[in-house]
């Protein structure tokens, strides 16, 4: 009973320190956003007010409780803090629980590795959802160090086990072939109904999913997606001919397959079998 007790306390602990270390994480790249826009480096310099540039000290970049505590509002010049900043560093604690959760619960060498891989990966998705949302691009920056972070690491699962039949490699050909329906609407539209991140992002998120979660990740995207631009246009937001980003849809349903996609797919087959 007392064993049982420490170490529910354990993985208490580490789950409130995951949680900080993603509230951390995300306050991060609220930086790397805000600075990939204006082309400085994130590396260097002093965080700063976006409206006043005055700098930042360390009680005015606690994670969530200094924008609470400045009740959104610079403590300097007091104009409106966006309510970015807090939803980011937010959504990145939660992925991170998540990520926890599926793997690391059950300890072992494997999802260790998958973790870390994760905890790695999950904050270029975040960028590219902001980023996009924002802006109507996602950035080349961020979608290539992606790709080639993930190619890799889907080679090393592959060599790690120990086993490079055929049907391993050919699951890493299907993961990406869905990227190529982007790349034909791109063309046959000119560029109107997809751009060329969102095939980028695709190659990125089937490498990511592997076969056939890939599937779930690219139908969870254009249902949200549908639901949200009819929504839009219902409530007269947008018009039909209006640009929708579709790269935080696509982050979105990547995010729910990676975790879920098994479950989904179970779901799904009871229904038709």
């Amino acid at each position: 009973m007392d064993f049982l007790f420490l170490n529910d306390i354990i993985i208490i602990m580490i789950i409130f320190f995951v949680f900080i270390f993603g509230l951390l994480i995300g306050s991060f790249l609220n930086c790397v956003i805000y600075r990939l826009e204006k082309a400085e480096s994130f590396l260097k310099g002093r965080s700063y007010c976006p409206h006043c540039q005055h700098s930042l000290a360390w009680q005015d970049l606690i994670p969530i409780f200094s924008f609470l505590i400045l009740k959104g509002k610079c403590r300097y010049c007091q104009k409106r803090i966006s309510i970015q900043y807090p939803l980011v560093e937010l959504t990145t604690a939660i992925i991170f629980l998540l990520i926890f959760n599926f793997q690391l619960l059950t300890f072992n060498f494997q999802n260790l590795i998958n973790a870390i891989f994760l905890f790695v990966i999950s904050p270029f998705l975040i960028i590219i959802f902001v980023y996009d949302l924002k802006h109507y691009l996602i950035p080349d920056k961020i979608t290539y160090p992606a790709i080639f972070i993930t190619f890799f690491y889907q080679l090393f699962k592959i060599w790690n086990m120990g086993n490079w039949e055929w049907f391993r490699i050919w699951n890493l050909f299907f993961s990406v072939l869905p990227a190529f329906f982007f790349l034909a609407l791109i063309i046959f539209s000119k560029e109107t109904w997809m751009g060329w991140g969102d095939f980028k992002l695709a190659i990125l998120l089937g490498l990511l999913l592997s076969w056939p979660n890939i599937l779930v990740g690219l139908f969870l995207a254009f249902f949200f997606g549908a639901i949200i631009g009819i929504g839009l246009i219902i409530l007269k937001k947008k018009q039909w001919k209006s640009e929708i980003p579709f790269g935080p849809f696509l982050v979105f349903g990547n995010f729910l397959a990676l975790f879920w996609g098994e479950e989904i797919i179970n779901w799904y087959l009871s229904l038709i079998l």
